[in-house]
Parts: structure tokens; sequence; C-alpha cells
């Protein structure tokens, strides 16, 4: 008697934990995926108002790498523009057999817990979140957390207002690895200066020389 008194204490408990982490994160499960931190009405500092409404179908899965070497899954649309504050639902179509992922990452964790936004669609399925973009101009990546599918070729950005500059390795939009420069930052203006500078002395000793 006391062990099934402690077993269904322990269910209990556990129950409460998950529906709290549920909650937490505003989880919505079904048999077709998940959606986390869903948020369609908290605005984000800085936000007055929602400024637009957006609604997105993107579908992901492997035809949409055909003839890319390299790239097993893609997207049909791996850059996706919002303007500050927009209210931004998207349906994501999954087309494979096996689950996808549509991911914001970086977002306010003061209303998106970890910093992101998660739709995961079953194979074959589709679901659709809602969620509140900042204020401020910035690149988001956008991925799928699945095992090698981002470095395989599911890898986006959101651009909300005019952006902080595209993010490596999105398909169709900018190269596919980042190339780091190999001297430091300005080196290049302080060697174009010095060089001016050499020229500029070479000159006058020029002039001036009896």
């Amino acid at each position: 008697m006391m062990r099934l008194s402690i077993i269904c204490m322990v269910l209990l408990a556990s129950t409460a934990i998950a529906q709290d982490h549920s909650a937490h994160h505003r989880m919505h499960m079904s048999e077709s995926g998940i959606v986390m931190n869903q948020n369609a009405n908290e605005l984000p500092i800085g936000c007055d108002a929602i400024s637009r409404d957006h609604e997105f179908t993107i579908h992901g899965g492997k035809k949409y790498v055909a003839g890319k070497p390299g790239l097993t899954f893609g997207m049909s649309q791996h850059e996706v523009r919002v303007e500050p504050c927009s209210r931004v639902t998207v349906t994501f179509v999954n087309e494979d057999e096996i689950r996808h992922q549509w991911m914001v990452h970086g977002l306010p964790k003061y209303l998106y817990p970890t910093g992101m936004f998660h739709i995961e669609a079953m194979g074959r399925q589709r679901q659709t979140g809602t969620f509140i973009v900042p204020a401020e101009d910035r690149n988001y990546l956008i991925h799928c957390d699945m095992a090698q599918h981002m470095e395989k070729g599911m890898r986006g950005q959101l651009v909300v207002g005019r952006g902080s500059g595209d993010l490596w390795g999105i398909a169709g939009v900018s190269d596919a690895f980042y190339r780091s420069s190999y001297l430091p930052r300005h080196v290049g203006w302080w060697a174009v200066t010095a060089a001016l500078v050499a020229f500029a002395l070479a000159w006058r000793w020029r002039l001036h020389r009896p």
C-alpha cells in the first residue's frame, strides 16, 4: 500500500511539473507536432502596437535542395522579411517522412524562454504558430535543430526592418561558409593611410633634394 502511494505521488508530481513546463513555454502539442513559445498578444519592449500582421506558409523537405551539391534538406523560403513589431504567423509544412523544425533564435528571453520560437512538424504534417518580433532592426537565425539538418541545408534568416547584416550559410542569400579576414579589423585602412603618407614623404624628399 505504501509503495502504491509513493508511485501515485511521483506520477502526480511529474504531471504537475510537465504542465508547468508546458505553460511556461506556451507549448501546444498534437499528433502532428509541437509549437513552443507561441505569443500572439504580448508586445516586446519598444513596441506600442502591432505594426503589421504577416502570414507565411513555408515548406520543408529534400525537394527544395534538388541539384544543390552538399545539401540534403531545404526550405521553400530561406529568408523571411518583416517590419519591427510585426505579428508573424508561420505554417510549417513538412514534406518528408521524418521530423523537421522551423526555429527562430535570439529573441528576447523575457518573452521567449531560451530566446527561441519553435515549430516542429512530424513527417508529412503541418503546424502553425505565431510570435511577435522585437522593435530592433536585426537578422535572426532560422534553422532545423534535428541532428545535421541545419548543416545539410535547413538554415535561413528572419530579417526584421533593415536587418543587421546577412547571416552566413543561407541558401540563395549568402556564402556557404563564413569568410574570416586574415588581417585584424581596420588594418586595411591603416595600410592605405601608411601608403599615402609614405608616398607624400617620398614626393616631398624628391622635390627638396639638392
